[in-house]
């Protein structure tokens, strides 16, 4: 089973004013690689509500948590920031993989500032804000993530093998 916490950043979903779909998108996908949903939280798009929260989920032991939302140039976009605020080490391979798929599909995934990377034994992704896109990039990232869980875990000892 691997840990999943699921962040969603935005103002209007945290106010109760739009239906968190990109996190259902998520939640569903998940369960595809035994993902277990063990946090799911909608928060604005505060710098430091962002990062006290990753931090949280980071503390309870959760082994992936995938964001949505904020990634973009909107002045409250502010998830990338809060994650390279919170990660030890920064792993680009993962929102490389998902601009380069994406950027068969449109020009604009190169606007993306997603990134990802690790802290203690949790690894950080963030995804897109669209449920579509969220589908699109999860779809990309997916089959890699368990070994990677893995490889935070100490569980495998050559990854050549």
């Amino acid at each position: 089973m691997i840990k999943i916490a699921i962040l969603t950043a935005s103002d209007r979903g945290a106010r109760g004013e739009r239906e968190d779909v990109s996190g259902k998108v998520i939640e569903e996908m998940v369960k595809d690689i035994g993902g277990q949903v063990m946090d799911y939280r909608v928060v604005s798009d505060d710098l430091d509500v962002l990062k006290e929260t990753m931090l949280q989920m980071c503390e309870k032991g959760a082994d992936i948590i995938l964001t949505t939302g904020g990634t973009g140039f909107s002045p409250r976009d502010n998830t990338p920031e809060a994650t390279l605020s919170v990660i030890e080490k920064e792993v680009p391979g993962i929102p490389e993989a998902m601009r380069q798929k994406s950027l068969e599909k449109t020009p604009h995934a190169m606007l993306s500032r997603a990134r990802a990377g690790t802290r203690g034994r949790t690894l950080i992704v963030n995804l897109p804000g669209s449920p579509k896109a969220v589908r699109e990039n999860l779809d990309v990232i997916l089959p890699a993530l368990p070994h990677a869980v893995e490889v935070l875990k100490g569980q495998v000892k050559d990854c050549g093998k």
